[in-house]
């Protein structure tokens, strides 16, 4: 019998890596041995997670930036410890955050152009993990709720207008989370740890909704994704360190729905997930492909399209969200491969001959605005994003200054319930809000902090001469 070919609009997707003259040159991408993406893009700017003496530091470019980077260009660097994770508000281009081995969350303001100087004070530090944060990601539709994921085995998700943590999960894994992803609405978060379980949790209940002891039997590191449709995907290994990828329904996680063993290699997968397209792209780390797969209610459910092919494994990858393609070219994904030295844009494009707008690759996708804020999240709402559509293509608007509204922790009363200053709120009306005692508490903590950058530079200083010194001492020694 003859093999009847699925039909698929994606089956011949084309990817094609950039050239060189729209690569990012001469760029230490991060040796730390984590296995996140090392890499965050937006419509405007791609941020590298980069090697940095005497602390942690990322590079934060504007798109349009490329070519050679000069090793004196500024560089985001206020953790103490490397740099495990970043991640690009959804609902501000400007906004970014990074968790860190000092064991801090930290969320940055970015200006409008990119950075002239160092960055090097936060808009806000979040502490309350004990051990070091690999793992930070925004929610989907609620404005300033961030969740951190950390090595001490919690999650936290914290309210970023206000700097407080809201909740604290701190028992649904016994080993070290490898992987946290919020569903389409935020509603819930699915889980992967070394303890091999996979869980649907609702956070605000601080419940387990649905769990699977072993999704996948091997001893590396697991990932799972949500789907627009309420299943999960998983990446992981076998027992006998295979690949695998597979496919489940929450309500029922004791079969997976489809199950694949892939290959051999021992990088990890990381997925990223198309939700108007149902296209799933694997990235394994250290391998040199990109794996596309579309996602069907047709057995075998998970259905292998093509492979992306290069030369050079990859250390990182960074995914650009729909907003920020080129629909005139029928781009459907974008990619940001890093390599030991540059980072790679490689775009996947599927053949069209018209020039029109082509309405089925492009359904309307998640724009920029947030539908609730932090509040309304923490209080039970839900909501979808807000959808634009890309007909005109994107453009992207002035972002707004992240404002944080600090409790007054010196007051004599707890602020229990007091609702907190959204951080879309112009910056007059964030100002008539403190208390003239909170201003106070405000400018002596920045002072404080301003002090303590300054005597941290000084120390490094301080031990760059002392080492000169040393090996000067040293040279004259043994010269006589």
């Amino acid at each position: 019998m003859r093999r009847v070919v699925r039909q698929s609009k994606f089956r011949h997707v084309f990817g094609q890596a950039l050239k060189n003259d729209q690569c990012y040159d001469d760029i230490r991408v991060s040796r730390v041995t984590w296995d996140s993406s090392f890499c965050a893009v937006n419509p405007n700017f791609v941020a590298i997670i980069i090697e940095a003496s005497g602390g942690g530091a990322f590079l934060v470019l504007p798109l349009q930036k490329s070519g050679r980077i000069d090793k004196a260009y500024p560089t985001v660097c206020g953790h103490t410890g490397p740099v495990l994770d970043i991640d690009w508000c959804p609902h501000n281009d400007n906004v970014i955050a990074s968790g860190s081995e000092d064991c801090t969350v930290m969320v940055w303001q970015i200006p409008e152009n990119g950075l002239t100087i160092p960055l090097t004070d936060p808009v806000v530090v979040l502490e309350g993990h004990s051990k070091r944060v690999g793992i930070v990601t925004w929610h989907p539709t609620a404005r300033n709720v961030l969740l951190s994921a950390g090595c001490d085995n919690a999650i936290i998700i914290w309210n970023v207008g206000t700097g407080e943590p809201l909740i604290n999960l701190e028992d649904m894994h016994n080993d070290m989370i490898y992987s946290v992803c919020w569903n389409r609405n935020g509603s819930l978060i699915c889980t992967a740890g070394k303890d091999k379980k996979l869980l649907v949790i609702d956070p605000r209940k601080m419940e387990v909704v649905s769990e699977k002891e072993k999704a996948h039997e091997g001893a590396r590191p697991m990932r799972a994704i949500f789907l627009s449709d309420g299943n999960v995907f998983t990446t992981g290994f076998s027992r006998m360190s295979e690949r695998q990828l597979a496919l489940w329904n929450p309500k029922n996680m004791d079969e997976p729905i489809a199950l694949h063993e892939m290959d051999t290699s021992n990088g990890v997968l990381l997925p990223f997930y198309d939700p108007d397209t149902n296209i799933i792209y694997l990235c394994g780390k250290g391998d040199s492909s990109i794996r596309y797969f579309e996602i069907t209610d047709e057995s075998p459910y998970v259905h292998y399209l093509n492979t992306f092919s290069s030369k050079e494994p990859q250390r990182g990858m960074g995914y650009m969200p729909k907003r920020g393609l080129d629909v005139n070219k029928c781009e459907i994904a974008r990619f940001y491969k890093l390599h030991e030295r540059k980072c790679e844009p490689i775009i996947m494009t599927v053949p069209r001959k018209s020039d029109l707008f082509q309405d089925d690759l492009y359904p309307d996708t998640a724009g920029p605005d947030a539908p609730i804020e932090a509040e309304d999240w923490f209080d039970g709402k839900n909501a979808d994003p807000v959808l634009i559509s890309l007909k005109q293509g994107y453009v992207p608007t002035k972002g707004r200054d992240l404002n944080v509204v600090k409790k007054n922790i010196l007051g004599s009363k707890p602020a229990a319930h007091k609702k907190a200053e959204p951080a879309s709120a112009p910056k007059k009306m964030a100002e008539t809000s403190h208390p003239p005692n909170d201003d106070k508490v405000d400018d002596i903590m920045m002072e404080l902090r301003s002090m303590k950058e300054t005597m941290r530079r000084h120390g490094e200083r301080i031990a760059k001469l002392e080492d000169i010194v040393a090996s000067l001492t040293t040279n004259d020694e043994s010269e006589e």
